[in-house]
């Protein structure tokens, strides 16, 4: 089914901005966010939520890209590293500006990476392969 595709690479990057606008954004709105009775600063489950989705996502993106087409563990690689990043943003929270960018710049480029080696082996046959 065509319509049921998804291109998980471009939904990691969507939510890896999304969550680097949010970290961004969101010290700005410190001071308004009580007023309406939102309290997801320093909110430790919700960090960790959206870290655990960001994850997910990127799991199952790399662990098709890696599988079905291209082989290589570059992109997983990146990814860890930029995972890494992220939950050192949340240990250390007197670093996190240290972390999150080189996190975003991990992350993203693994993506990036990933989708490119998609598109250029397409599927790279090896001996594992179960297609």
């Amino acid at each position: 089914m065509p319509f049921l595709r998804i291109n998980w690479d471009a939904l990691g990057v969507t939510a890896t901005v999304a969550c680097a606008i949010h970290c961004a954004i969101l010290p700005l709105a410190v001071s308004s966010l009580p007023v309406f009775g939102i309290n997801i600063i320093h909110n430790a489950l919700f960090e960790y939520g959206m870290i655990l989705l960001a994850t997910l996502i990127g799991i199952i993106a790399l662990y098709h890209g890696y599988k079905r087409h291209h082989h290589s563990k570059v992109p997983i690689m990146f990814f860890i590293l930029g995972m890494c990043c992220l939950i050192a943003k949340q240990i250390w929270h007197s670093y996190q500006f240290y972390f999150l960018i080189p996190a975003v710049i991990g992350i993203i480029t693994a993506h990036f990476y990933n989708y490119r080696l998609c598109r250029h082996h397409n599927h790279a046959h090896k001996e594992d392969c179960t297609h």
